[in-house]
């Protein structure tokens, strides 16, 4: 026979393996951002696209490429990463990416799968992948390869232009 005391740990320990502790996720520090990570209207097709994207960090960029085996630039990453992963056809050009008539979420509430714009002015010239804790992967420049960044980094915070929801 168990004792009271022996009997109430048990217990205890036993409704605390039962539920995953909750908690908020953290927000992306920088210099005037933080972003609020908030849940994709779709987690599956939202991870689908997270595990391509970063499986494809590393490879080379290439102007005009949209395969892995011939590299990437900016927007045949994304194009590549939404076909295969969530079969969503998006424009080629990182323009054309810019005016798809998807929701545009504020630049605090981000979700994973999230498009993320880059430009100065009324021109939009990089788009990347949001994948959560203020980072996303793109394809960056010449001589680069595809890589994870921080949106608040200094280029990038400067440089925001919005974000596309495609996968609502």
């Amino acid at each position: 026979m168990l004792g009271p005391a022996l009997l109430a740990l048990l217990v205890l320990g036993l409704g605390a393996c039962s539920s995953a502790p909750k908690r908020a996720p953290a927000p992306a520090a920088g210099p005037g951002l933080a972003i609020r990570d908030v849940t994709p209207a779709d987690p599956f097709r939202a991870n689908n696209v997270l595990i391509r994207a970063l499986g494809l960090v590393g490879t080379p960029y290439r102007w005009g490429g949209n395969t892995p085996e011939g590299g990437f630039d900016c927007s045949g990453l994304v194009g590549y990463v939404f076909r295969d992963a969530a079969n969503v056809n998006l424009p080629r050009t990182t323009g054309e990416i810019a005016q798809v008539d998807a929701s545009t979420p504020a630049r605090d509430r981000l979700a994973s799968g999230d498009l993320v714009l880059f430009g100065k002015g009324r021109k939009v010239f990089h788009v990347g992948i949001y994948v959560g804790e203020g980072r996303f992967v793109h394809a960056p420049s010449t001589g680069g390869t595809v890589r994870l960044d921080r949106v608040d980094g200094p280029y990038w915070r400067d440089h925001y232009a919005g974000a596309r929801r495609v996968l609502d």
